[in-house]
């Protein structure tokens, strides 16, 4: 039974680090005619971190590279901005070692299980991409569970390239697959 309550709690704590993330877009933009991009500051990172800063930024550059954009100084296709959080949640831990109830009779345990929780801080990421000519949203992801400003800096750059390899995994949106 200890070894069920074991794997439950290792499966919980899992799902509760997994990176989960999330994109949408205009669907009557052509998004190949984008051949350039430009950083602005929409809204300043709330962590208030100038490292974290320059490399959500490289991670995101990577991306863009990868997909045959060129990053310009001014007078970009698109602008691209962010938003950065960190938050405090609630994580159960352990579901204890108790198990049955009055209805197991006198082979059940009286049922003293026992569920703990501790807080931890989840890191949430928000990229938006704006047309500058129309000054919409044209495409924004968001990706939670990547910043941790309590890990090593190289694990944590780490878990953001991973984590922006999985949001733009499908940009531009619609591109055939070769």
């Amino acid at each position: 039974m200890k070894l069920v309550n074991l794997t439950l709690a290792m499966c919980m704590g899992t799902v509760a680090f997994a990176q989960d993330v999330q994109f949408d877009y205009d669907r009557s933009i052509n998004f190949t005619a984008y051949k350039t991009y430009q950083w602005v500051d929409y809204q300043k990172i709330d962590v208030g971190d100038q490292l974290l800063d320059g490399d959500i930024k490289r991670a995101v550059d990577e991306q863009l590279a990868g997909k045959g954009l060129r990053r310009v100084e001014s007078g970009g296709d698109l602008l691209v901005g962010y938003q950065a959080s960190i938050s405090q949640e609630k994580e159960f831990d352990s579901l204890g070692s108790g198990w049955g109830g009055p209805w197991w009779g006198p082979w059940g345990n009286s049922g003293n299980t026992r569920v703990t929780s501790s807080t931890i801080d989840v890191g949430k990421l928000v990229i938006g991409l704006f047309d500058p000519a129309s000054k919409q949203l044209v495409w924004r992801g968001a990706a939670s569970n990547t910043l941790d400003l309590k890990t090593d800096p190289d694990k944590n750059y780490r878990a953001l390239q991973k984590a922006m390899t999985k949001l733009f995994k499908n940009y531009p949106p619609g591109a055939r697959k070769h």
